[in-house]
């Protein structure tokens, strides 16, 4: 039969072309609907409230487009730290999505901007820190000498060293202060590259806290006649120094962390300062550049060296957060290059905010990484409307303040009228005199049944004008 049909040269064709181009069409959006709604979907990130982690802004214009695993959740639980995309308890219509911080049952508070997690209630509260590549995703960078930020401020002898942002050239003993003056912030545009930044109005509650936890980074290289150099974080009236002894050291000088009080009466104080260093003799080499890296982390301090873990201290919570950092070199000099100080994250919880949840099992708490620009677990609340006021049914939806959900416009005909969307995204309307406002709801968690995927990578924008190409992997 294949050699007849190579003789004449023809094919036998189908019967029915129109029903075999009807299946393909047919099988094609069957599997891009499969695609989409069990496997991988592409998101816009609207808003800057995951930022710096995803990035999304109406002055700049730019918005991220993400892909999302919507399939690894048909096998598993969302884990803690994962960036998790749901269905917005307050409006189902809508997609949502903040970091799962939260995962019952368990408590769970805001302190001191950051988070504590326990059991129960017999159980000790502990603060939790996330794994690596998230930490290194969440470091927000402060941009040391750009223009109209803040910059290093010499102290001492250290008026005769030379220094630009990132780059330092210490001679003879002396100090430098980061920031200038005051204190680290929790500046809403924090964490944005410097040219974005310009762009961005700050937001009002902006610097309205200071940052504890901070991070330098940066190359090192001691002069022959350098003794030490000094990394100092300061935390409200706490001392921590990260010392490496110099090419000129004294015989027996450790690489040491310590912690110590400047003060006595403090409402968190040291028990008592504390302090570890390696056990064998340690210097830096002169004319040697190392990469270090000092930082106090959710009250663990610690020190690397060309990318290892030198030295780890822990060190009780402080309630006083007022940050500062100062590096100081002690005889010749030593010179630093490619210096990047970061901060983390402050998670806001006060009087307007909720602070504490109780979660239940199969329920999670969500945050967004911006927590000044966040709606997320802290503030969401049901508003509840009954209509017609006696004995009606009672609709529930996003509170939303400022008259926007329900939304109230006096002066129509008849008198003034109400607009409210509820919970499934439909809008309702009504006489205002003819409801009733029943008290809010508050609804914090985010049932299992309503979160449908993660996000995995960031695949765009590309955007010339801020010098900006977003490709890298959500973590």
């Amino acid at each position: 039969m294949a050699d007849k049909a190579a003789k004449t040269g023809k094919e036998k064709k189908s019967a029915h072309p129109w029903r075999d181009n009807i299946e393909a069409i047919t099988m094609a959006i069957i599997m891009a609907v499969m695609l989409k709604y069990f496997i991988v979907e592409a998101y816009k990130i609207p808003t800057g409230s995951m930022q710096p982690t995803l990035m999304g802004n109406d002055e700049t214009g730019l918005k991220d487009r993400i892909l999302v695993d919507k399939l690894s959740y048909h096998f598993r639980d969302p884990e803690r730290w994962e960036v998790t995309v749901f269905k917005y308890p307050l409006d189902l219509s809508k997609n949502f999505i903040k970091r799962c911080v939260g995962i019952g049952p368990e408590e769970l508070k805001i302190q001191n901007g950051d988070l504590w997690n326990r059991p129960g209630p017999e159980a000790e509260w502990k603060v939790l820190r996330r794994p690596q590549p998230v930490q290194e995703e969440i470091w927000k960078p402060l941009y040391l000498g750009e223009e109209g930020l803040p910059g290093w401020k010499a102290l001492g002898d250290a008026r005769k060293w030379s220094f630009s942002g990132p780059e330092v050239s210490a001679r003879g003993t002396g100090s430098l202060r980061y920031p200038a003056t005051g204190s680290v912030m929790d500046d809403y545009r924090h964490g944005y590259p410097p040219r974005v930044r310009e762009d961005i109005r700050p937001n009002r509650l902006s610097s309205q806290k200071p940052v504890g936890d901070l991070r330098i980074v940066g190359e090192v290289e001691a002069l022959p006649g350098c003794t030490e150099v000094m990394i100092e974080l300061r935390e409200g009236t706490r001392k921590y120094q990260f010392s490496l002894p110099g090419p000129a050291a004294r015989s027996g000088a450790r690489l040491t962390i310590s912690a110590t009080d400047m003060v006595t009466r403090i409402t968190s104080p040291l028990k008592e300062p504390l302090a570890t260093s390696l056990p064998e003799d340690w210097r830096l080499e002169a004319g040697k550049s190392i990469d270090f890296a000092a930082q106090n982390m959710d009250d663990l301090l610690s020190l690397d060296i060309d990318g290892e873990t030198m030295l780890e201290l822990e060190i009780p919570a402080a309630t006083d957060q007022a940050s500062v950092i100062f590096l100081h070199v002690e005889g010749e000099g030593a010179d630093f290059e490619d210096l990047e100080i970061y901060r983390d994250i402050y998670y806001v919880g006060d009087a307007m905010k909720r602070s504490e949840w109780q979660i239940p099992e199969n329920h999670y708490v969500m945050l967004g990484d911006n927590t000044q620009d966040s709606s997320d677990s802290r503030e969401w609340m049901l508003a509840r409307i009954q209509y017609p006021a006696e004995n009606g049914e009672i609709y529930r939806g996003n509170h939303r303040g400022n008259n926007e959900n329900p939304r109230t416009v006096p002066g129509m005909p008849g008198g003034a009228m109400q607009w409210f969307r509820d919970e499934f995204g439909e809008l309702h309307h009504w006489r205002a005199a003819e409801a009733r406002t029943v008290t809010p709801e508050a609804v914090p968690f985010v049932p299992r049944e309503l979160v449908t995927g993660r996000a995995v990578v960031v695949f765009w924008p590309l955007s010339p004008s801020y010098r900006l190409w977003r490709l890298q992997w959500v973590h």
